[in-house]
């Protein structure tokens, strides 16, 4: 079927100390941005965003990257997006370094990926 990175915006956002928390929704324009033109081994990426972040980038698709705005928790909508993808066969990737959400996301046969190693393909 293919191949989804689902993409916890405020996990890689803020594993780089760039002044991120200054202005939250450029910090979310930004990584937007540079997922358009990523050199990554997924077929779709899928952004998720939270809180002031949301500001930065609509929701809806652009070429192979669809923003995703949560509606509460984070993390919530990232398992939702996992869940979904798994379940219409897509293996399923996620970026975070958050143990908990980890384990939820692995549930649904979700392979992990560290911020550091999206930020590389980034780079």
């Amino acid at each position: 079927m293919g191949t989804v990175l689902v993409v916890d915006g405020a996990n890689v956002v803020g594993a780089r100390p760039d002044g991120w928390w200054k202005d939250r929704a450029g910090a979310a324009t930004r990584l937007h941005l540079q997922l358009m033109v990523a050199d990554v081994p997924q077929d779709r990426v899928v952004l998720v965003l939270e809180g002031a972040a949301k500001g930065g980038v609509r929701p809806g698709k652009d070429a192979h990257v669809r923003t995703v705005h949560a509606k509460g928790n984070g993390d919530d909508t990232i398992v939702a997006e996992a869940k979904a993808a798994s379940e219409a066969g897509h293996r399923v990737f996620v970026v975070t370094a958050d143990r908990i959400l980890m384990g939820r996301v692995e549930r649904w046969g979700a392979m992990i990926m560290t911020p550091t190693w999206l930020l590389d393909h980034l780079d």
